[in-house]
C-alpha cells in the first residue's frame, strides 16, 4: 500500500499570499496607504520595474485590493485608490513595518516612525477584541474541529 501524501491546508494565509504575497504587491499597497496614489509615484517609491508593477496593480485591481480610477481624459491618466479590503491591509502594512524596524534596521535605526493621532509614537499591539487581553502565539489555538455526528451545542 502506498503512503497517502498529505494534500496542502486549505488556509486563508495561503489564500492572501496569492492576491498580496509578492512583494511589488504590499509595497504598492503602502504607497496607495502613504498616498501616492499615480503609477509614477508608485513606481517611483517602490523602485519596481514598470512592467510589474503594471501587473501587480492589475492583480490587486481584479482582486477587489484597489480600484482604478480615471483622473485626467487629456492625456488618459488614472490613480489607484484602496476598497475597503486594500484599508484592511493597513495593520498587515503596520506590523510588517514594525517587525523590520525591529529585526532588520541595524544600527541606523527605523528609517521613519509613525504617531498616532494621541500624539504618541504608533506601535501596534494584536488583542482578543473579545477580552482584550494580548494575543500572543502562546495563548492563541485552533480549536479542535467538532467530531462527525457531536452536536454543535453540546
Amino acid at each position: 500500500m502506498t503512503p497517502k501524501t498529505p494534500e496542502p491546508r486549505v488556509c486563508s494565509v495561503a489564500r492572501s499570499l496569492e492576491v498580496v504575497g509578492e512583494k511589488w504587491a504590499l509595497l504598492a499597497v503602502r504607497e496607495v496607504l502613504l498616498g501616492n496614489r499615480r503609477f509614477d509615484e508608485i513606481v517611483r517609491r517602490t523602485g519596481a520595474p514598470r512592467d510589474t508593477m503594471a501587473a501587480r496593480l492589475k492583480t490587486l485591481v481584479e482582486a477587489g485590493v484597489m480600484e482604478r480610477r480615471q483622473y485626467s481624459e487629456h492625456p488618459a491618466r488614472h490613480e489607484y485608490l484602496l476598497t475597503d479590503a486594500g484599508k484592511d491591509l493597513y495593520p498587515v502594512i503596520t506590523t510588517l513595518r514594525e517587525w523590520g524596524d525591529r529585526y532588520l534596521s541595524g544600527r541606523q535605526g527605523p528609517p521613519s516612525t509613525f504617531e498616532h493621532s494621541c500624539g504618541h509614537t504608533l506601535t501596534t499591539r494584536l488583542v482578543c477584541e473579545s477580552c482584550g487581553e494580548p494575543a500572543t502565539f502562546a495563548n492563541s489555538r485552533r480549536p479542535k474541529p467538532a467530531r462527525a455526528g457531536a452536536s454543535l451545542e453540546g
